[in-house]
């Protein structure tokens, strides 16, 4: 990503943090987490780290329901949000998260993928695949349906942010390469585009 995108994301999450910090959370958003919490308790799972976890909101349901989780994300204030809530957090862009090879059993990014252009896409997933343990999984959310990368002209947040989308083949096939495809949804939203896709990703023996 360029130096320019990512200072525009930074301070645009960083503005918005507090905002972000008190919105109502979607009943599918509950739902996605919640079924992807069940997967965990399957495999007996007890670390996670959430990618892009903005204030914490996420990372406090896991942690209430007993995961050991650990926090990035490259808005400073959003780091301080997730302390505040007595939260294991760091400021970590997702090209260089900074923890050993096989730390985690699991990693949770909810809407965060998609501000990664996708010639960098690639390098995020092995730097995800890198951190989890052999045969750990990845919850991988994102926006999707039109094939569109850029600036979002239309965007209410100052600076503008940068989104990457994709058609659902050309997501399972870019996380195809790094991962196994565990579990693959669709979520309508509002009428129109974009929807929401949700994966389940598993990292290889």
């Amino acid at each position: 990503m360029t130096n320019e995108h990512t200072t525009d994301l930074i301070a645009a999450y960083n503005h918005h943090a507090e905002e972000r910090n008190h919105m109502h959370i979607a009943d599918w958003k509950v739902r996605e987490r919640g079924q992807f919490l069940d997967m965990l308790k399957k495999r007996k799972a007890a670390t996670l780290l959430e990618i892009g976890s903005g204030p914490g909101r996420d990372a406090t349901f896991f942690q209430q329901a007993g995961l050991d989780v650990t926090c990035t994300d490259q808005s400073p204030e959003m780091v301080r949000l997730c302390r505040e809530k007595g939260l294991k957090a760091e400021v970590r862009p997702f090209q260089s998260l900074g923890f050993p090879n096989g730390t985690f059993d699991a990693v949770f990014g909810l809407n965060c993928l998609l501000h990664v252009p996708k010639a960098e896409l690639r390098g995020v997933l092995e730097e995800i695949r890198r951190v989890l343990k052999p045969g750990g999984l990845f919850y991988m959310g994102v926006y999707g349906g039109p094939d569109t990368e850029g600036v979002w002209e239309q965007d209410t947040y100052e600076p503008k942010r940068f989104f990457a989308m994709y058609t659902d083949e050309r997501l399972l096939k870019a996380v195809g390469g790094v991962f196994t495809i565990v579990y693959f949804n669709t979520v309508p939203l509002e009428a129109g585009n974009p929807y929401f896709q949700s994966l389940v990703l598993e990292a290889p023996l």
